[in-house]
């Protein structure tokens, strides 16, 4: 038996139907909702790290067959795979990770999946070369796929890097979708935890016309005063 079928014997072990129906609802998979139509076998993150951290590496054919699985837990531990494929340190291994990511967002499709990965794989790769395949990503009608450029960004922001970040917020200050101004805002906000006049640069500029969200996911940090004024609009 290979590991991936092993794996996923694991997977389907760990399965709680009552919990899965709960995941189902919470990640919103009701027809017209984001995530519609996945499927859950209920298990917990930890346990999902647990198995993905003892399973034998996979071939990347492998990888990419899991990441295109039906099942949100097996789609979650591929990309942990390919996280720790990525990590072996062979810039053509690394390449090959990145465009995999890349050619199957469309199945890196929930919150959950883009906030594990995008930093590690697109942030990491994207560090030390030209980054406008974020901004491509951005412009994308793929929800996923904005979140994915906003997400790679936390790897420059602990780098201390925040010009694509902020650039990206700009850029995305107007979406349509709640989960793109959770995501600005709160890459915003690790932005302001390194250094809050950057943050708070931008927020002048921006802070009257963000999404509320955004705005409430970027001074959640702020002391209460001052967040105050923020959304009182008297800054």
């Amino acid at each position: 038996m290979s590991a991936i079928n092993r794996l996923r014997e694991q997977l389907r072990d760990l399965a709680d139907p009552v919990r899965a129906q709960n995941l189902a609802r919470f990640f919103q998979t009701g027809p017209g909702q984001y995530g519609e139509g996945d499927r859950f076998y209920g298990i917990r993150v930890p346990h999902l790290r647990q198995v993905a951290g003892r399973t034998e590496l996979p071939t990347l054919d492998e990888a990419e067959h899991l990441l295109q699985s039906p099942i949100h837990e097996e789609r979650f531990v591929a990309l942990l795979l390919l996280i720790r494929l990525y990590r072996r340190k062979n810039p053509d291994l690394r390449a090959q990770v990145y465009r995999l990511y890349l050619r199957n967002t469309r199945f890196i499709n929930n919150w959950d999946l883009v906030d594990t990965s995008a930093e590690h794989i697109v942030g990491a790769w994207l560090w030390d070369k030209d980054r406008s395949p974020l901004s491509d990503l951005a412009r994308s009608p793929l929800l996923w796929e904005r979140r994915i450029a906003v997400l790679a960004t936390f790897h420059f922001i602990k780098k201390g890097d925040f010009s694509t970040t902020l650039a990206l917020a700009g850029q995305l200050v107007h979406d349509p979708e709640d989960l793109i101004h959770k995501a600005v805002g709160w890459m915003l906000r690790e932005i302001g935890n390194r250094h809050r006049p950057t943050e708070e640069e931008f927020l002048r500029a921006h802070y009257r016309d963000m999404p509320r969200t955004a705005l409430r996911y970027a001074i959640e940090k702020f002391p209460e005063p001052l967040r105050q004024a923020y959304l009182r609009g008297r800054i």
